[in-house]
């Protein structure tokens, strides 16, 4: 190996692969940090936004020029100061010319430049476009030294490491981009609050939070909309982060005898022809309920989104589903993050305004430096000439005996004590300067010259004279550039509870023997007279038969008992709703149950409370209570409800209050027995319970349960042949807790064995199904009271071959006006 490639291998340096990728991975994300993707706190203005309206400024794009393609602008903006692609510029530049994207637009475009529908703007070489007033604002006094210059990537050209901005753009028109680790997402404001607030924090530098929060009363979209409650707004302003709810501005109308939704504002920032796609597609799934139509109807005068409601839909529940379901109603998240001193920070409201007063002195204090040198120079060369003036004669004659310009300068300079400056003036002075309207102007000027520049060093020690100016200047642009709210901040916002969007309605909830459950509007379900034949409630197959049915509100929680002792929770609106011919769902597929569980029995409830027991009813005869509470910790894997003996499960359960006073237990074999709550104690979930009621013969079961208050109300017991009656609770004599009990039904071959028992109510009528799937419903009244030991009177006519299976109460005032419409129709 040579002398050379030795030396060269000892120059080689090892370095770790991990370190060198850490360094270069550093670098990038600074890089795109500061460089390209967060705003920076002064100006508000990311680097590729500070480019383009600098590329405009040096074209002379003001907002009185004529307009230019913005290609040329896109050209010029790469060529000289942005090192990457076109179409991110012209995307950046498209962004500033959209007044649905920025609440103050900073480019004036003329041409296509998209739209809230979604609508990609033209192509670059179509369109033009100038700075708006505005803008220009941002601009001013660049040319006056008053923010430092950076070489451009190449080095050929000097750009603008901020802009001057009288206008504090990063609160007035936000911002949003995602960096390497990190994301901006600052919401637009009103101009008149901002301005407002700064003036305030100049006056009073030590003012409090809560009254600059009480000016910048919270975001403005430029699309409007409605912002629900001021905890995120006040979490932002605190802090630098916090989440809004923004919903979009609707009104109803009434056409006829149906409602109409009207749009007339979105949330910022929502795609209106997507959001109109998406209410289509769920109205299309029937995930949202109530819609018949959606029209677009905006044109230039404004927005205007039809949607058309079916003639019994409520527009409150379907406006709650929309937006529980769509863009109608988004969640905005403020990070308030932004560079300072080439490093991002996260801010908060009264940081970003006291940067922003700062950015303005520190401008001020350059221009007025910028100023007082200018004015200061001129004065030197205007008392030269002043000089030269009065000694005119002298200086002509020194002027015409030089050799040549040279000479002549050395020889004024020397003669009258000038500078190089005040002499050059001197000789490219014009001889209509000497005339004596011309030396009253030079006198003139002097004199100004001097007042501007003690003005100039008055405002440089005195930091109440730079305050009063950048008021003065902030009042200005709130003159010129106010304009009204557009966003309307509400002070309370309630979360949307799913229940929100469903009314509370009675509806009919029915499982078969194989598992199916459903739920139909009790409306559907007409009163009928003692002895009707009744209808289909649900169209089962030949092997399977309904099991249970009840009445129950949709809101009501719904309380599943099965064989295993396992309770489990359900919503009634979680279960699907059907016609009264519907099969249903199968109601595995809505809780958690094992693969050999079955469900025994169903509990509806609408509240947990301390004052109340949950009391289950088995077959063989066991009672347990337990206090209701114990249930309310709702775990989707259910919990242990009881412990049950070998061959035994649960008939029924009931949740009792304090005004309970007897527990009922009816027999297959038409056996009563009364015995007064208190006998049974409360126990805890796990236990097994004690002994009801004993029974006469081997093959009897407990077939029904009911609780009774006051023992002069009457019972109601039905058998599988539809015979029934109606006996006062009194004549079951009290007897003590696992007695035998007395007869409650006599039973024949044309009764059959007794099916269940309720509590007869004035407010209620009885509803009874049959295993064939037919129900019918019944006034209670028209079914004779009759005494304890008789078989009572036909209630249901069962055709051959089928039987009642489930009795259950309805409300009576519901039906009646329920009915009455249904009449109508």
């Amino acid at each position: 190996m040579s002398n050379e490639n030795i030396e060269n291998i000892q120059d080689i340096k090892e370095i770790s692969i991990e370190d060198s990728m850490k360094s270069s991975y550093l670098d990038y994300s600074m890089s795109v940090i500061v460089g390209r993707a967060l705003p920076d706190a002064r100006d508000g203005l990311k680097p590729v936004h500070r480019r383009i309206l600098y590329a405009m400024k040096d074209l002379n794009l003001s907002s009185k020029s004529p307009y230019k393609k913005s290609a040329r602008i896109v050209g010029d903006c790469v060529g000289k100061y942005h090192p990457h692609g076109d179409t991110a510029v012209y995307d950046a530049l498209v962004r500033m010319a959209q007044d649905f994207s920025m609440r103050n637009t900073l480019v004036d475009g003329q041409g296509n430049f998209g739209s809230v529908d979604g609508d990609n703007p033209a192509a670059m070489r179509y369109t033009e476009a100038r700075m708006t007033k505005i803008s220009e604002e941002l601009l001013r006094d660049i040319e006056k030294d008053t923010v430092d210059f950076v070489p451009n990537y190449d080095d050929s050209l000097t750009e603008p490491d901020v802009l001057p901005s009288r206008v504090p753009n990063l609160l007035l028109n936000g911002s949003s981009g995602i960096a390497v680790g990190m994301a901006t997402n600052i919401p637009p404001h009103r101009l008149d609050e901002l301005i407002d607030a700064l003036i305030l924090l100049i006056e009073n530098p030590e003012v409090e939070d809560s009254k600059l929060f009480n000016i910048v009363k919270g975001p403005d979209f430029p699309t409007g909309g409605i912002i629900f409650g001021k905890k995120g707004i006040l979490d932002a302003y605190k802090t630098g982060r916090g989440r809004i709810k923004v919903r979009a501005k609707v009104h109803i109308e009434q056409i006829k005898s149906k409602e109409v939704i009207v749009i007339d504002e979105l949330p910022y920032q929502v795609n209106k022809s997507k959001l109109i796609e998406t209410i289509a597609t769920l109205v299309k799934d029937k995930q949202i309920d109530g819609i018949s139509e959606i029209r677009d109807e905006s044109d230039r005068e404004g927005m205007r989104v039809v949607i058309e409601l079916k003639r019994d839909a409520l527009s409150d529940i379907v406006l709650n589903n929309l937006y529980k379901s769509t863009q109608l109603q988004i969640t905005f998240g403020i990070i308030m993050l932004a560079i300072e001193n080439k490093e991002p920070r996260v801010f908060n409201l009264r940081e970003l305004l006291e940067l922003f007063i700062k950015h303005r002195k520190s401008v001020i204090i350059r221009r007025t430096i910028f100023d007082l040198d200018k004015a200061t120079a001129r004065v030197h060369i205007l008392e030269g000439l002043k000089k030269a003036v009065l000694n005119i004669n002298e200086v002509i004659k020194i002027i015409k005996e030089s050799k040549n310009s040279e000479v002549a300068k050395e020889l004024l300079m020397e003669k009258f004590s000038l500078s190089e400056a005040q002499t050059s003036a001197i000789l490219e002075m014009k001889l209509r300067r000497l005339t004596g309207l011309e030396q009253e102007k030079i006198e003139q000027e002097l004199k100004e010259l001097y007042e501007k520049i003690e003005y100039l060093r008055s405002i440089l020690k005195s930091e109440q004279k730079l305050n009063s100016i950048i008021i003065e200047e902030l009042k200005e642009i709130k003159e010129n550039f106010s304009s009204k709210r557009r966003t309307q901040i509400v002070d309370d916002y309630d979360d949307i509870d799913i229940e929100d969007l469903i009314p509370n309605e009675p509806m009919v909830v029915t499982i078969t023997h194989r598992g199916y459950i459903k739920r139909v509007p009790l409306k559907q379900y007409e009163k009928q007279k003692r002895g009707g034949k009744g209808k289909i409630a649900v169209t089962t197959h030949d092997d399977d038969f309904i099991e249970q049915f009840f009445v129950s509100k949709t809101h009501d929680t719904l309380m599943f008992v099965t064989d295993m002792g396992q309770l489990y929770w359900l919503k009634v609106y979680k279960i699907p709703e059907g016609s009264r011919t519907a099969k249903g769902k199968a109601v595995v597929n809505l809780i958690n149950l094992r693969a050999d569980e079955k469900i025994m029995s169903i509990i509806p409830t609408t509240d947990f409370s301390e004052n109340k027991s949950l009391v289950f009813f088995t077959k063989n005869g066991i009672v347990k209570r337990t206090n209701l509470k114990e249930y309310s910790n709702i775990r989707t894997s259910g919990v242990r409800a009881i412990n049950l003996d070998e061959n035994d499960s649960i008939v029924t359960a009931k949740i009792i209050n304090p005004e309970v006073k007897w527990l009922f237990i009816v027999t297959k074999k038409g056996q009563c027995i009364r015995f007064r709550v208190d006998e049974v104690r409360e126990i805890g979930r796990a236990s097994r319970g004690v002994t009801g009621i004993r029974f006469k013969i081997d093959d009897d079961f407990v077939t029904s349960a009911t609780v009774i208050m006051d023992e002069n109300r009457e019972v109601l017991l039905l058998s599988e042949k539809g015979i029934g009656k109606r006996t006062t609770a009194s004549e079951y004599r009290e007897q003590g807790r696992g007695g035998k009990g007395v007869i409650g039904m006599r039973l024949t071959s044309k009764t059959g064995d007794v099916v269940g028992a309720v509590m007869v109510r004035e407010d209620k009528d009885l509803m009874c199904l049959t295993s064939a799937g037919k129900m019918i419903r019944v006034d209670m009244h028209s079914i004779r009271k009759t005494g304890r030991n008789t078989s009572g009177v036909k209630v249901v006519n069962v055709d051959r071959g089928d039987r009642v299976v489930s009795i259950a109460k309805c409300p009576k005032e519901q039906t009646e006006e329920i009915d009455s419409l249904e009449s109508d129709i």
